[in-house]
């Protein structure tokens, strides 16, 4: 088999041409970072922006499932008066850690084998390596990317519920929050900023004893906090045998009409920019600091700080100019 062109331009056609390796070679070089992974995401921003999903929640909590049978729904196409085909579908299964850690990202692959052979279907196990970054701007390019070859919908699933998982999985223009029975005990640290970024709920596994006091835990949260123009629905689902998916696909749907009716949906996404461009700012701010910080003149700043000569700040400002 001829391996792929390394060119991103050529690579991006052959990706809109239905080219799978092409598309799974972009995503590498996005994941990798440096130049090319640079110039992929600088193409990519020039295309349409796929409407995201996002999923998170504890590990166990049956989100591959889930979004095994939520890739049927979205399939159908997004329903109302007038339904709207979707077309294709893809899924980055996201783990913070280490792209060979296997677990998590490889049980998510095999939950998913039903749609393995589906054309229409793109899932991809993602991890950052050498991202400008890290994860929190490689899962926004990668979902670009996806866009730009032709993927209207996307889901995010991350692996848990810690400050990455959340945020990654909050990086979306839809964010859903999976709960099991008993979560509380679990998660009872995570639940202020889980309902600060959840526009959904999920109760799965909901047959089992639990349920009720998991959704009026979710419901007295939902009371306390500032009442706004969207109040988080919450689903019951046993993903196992496919329960409540319809629903929770209806109710994706219903937000992402009132993020579009409401402009609130660009407004997000303006938002998101913002904070992507301070990340970068950032990352690149620390690239800078590490080079300055292998030079002479910041060896002769640490002897001058030793010495009592100057103050950290002085010697910042003469680093970097005040």
């Amino acid at each position: 088999m001829n391996r792929p062109p390394a060119d991103p331009a050529v690579l991006l056609a052959r990706a809109r041409d239905g080219d799978r390796s092409a598309l799974a070679r972009l995503l590498s070089l996005v994941e990798r970072g440096g130049e090319p992974g640079l110039a992929v995401a600088r193409l990519s921003y020039r295309s349409a922006v796929p409407y995201s999903v996002g999923l998170t929640g504890a590990p166990g909590a049956g989100k591959s499932t889930l979004t095994d049978h939520l890739i049927t729904q979205v399939r159908s196409g997004w329903p109302g008066p007038v339904p709207e085909p979707v077309g294709q579908v893809g899924v980055l299964a996201v783990d913070p850690t280490s792209p060979f850690s296997g677990g998590a990202i490889l049980g998510d692959r095999v939950r998913m084998q039903q749609h393995a052979l589906d054309p229409t279907v793109y899932i991809r196990s993602m991890a950052t390596k050498g991202h400008l970054g890290g994860l929190a701007l490689a899962v926004p390019d990668a979902i670009r990317v996806l866009g730009a070859a032709g993927l209207p919908v996307v889901i995010v699933e991350t692996v848990g519920v810690g400050q990455m998982e959340v945020e990654v999985a909050s990086a979306t223009d839809t964010t859903i929050v999976v709960v099991t029975p008993g979560w509380g005990d679990s998660m009872q640290a995570s639940k202020a900023g889980l309902l600060e970024v959840a526009d959904l709920f999920v109760i799965n596994k909901a047959d089992r004893q639990g349920a009720r006091e998991a959704r009026r835990d979710l419901q007295q949260m939902l009371d306390l906090s500032p009442p706004g123009s969207w109040r988080p629905p919450i689903i019951d689902t046993v993903a196992s045998r496919g329960e409540g998916v319809n629903e929770l696909w209806g109710e994706i749907s219903r937000h992402r009409s009132h993020l579009r009716e409401s402009g609130a949906l660009d407004r997000r996404r303006v938002d998101r920019m913002a904070h992507e461009l301070r990340r970068v700012l950032m990352a690149r701010s620390a690239a800078r600091i590490e080079e300055l910080a292998a030079g002479e003149e910041f060896a002769s700043a640490v002897k001058a700080l030793a010495a009592g000569e100057v103050d950290p700040y002085q010697a910042a400002d003469r680093l970097i100019g005040p």
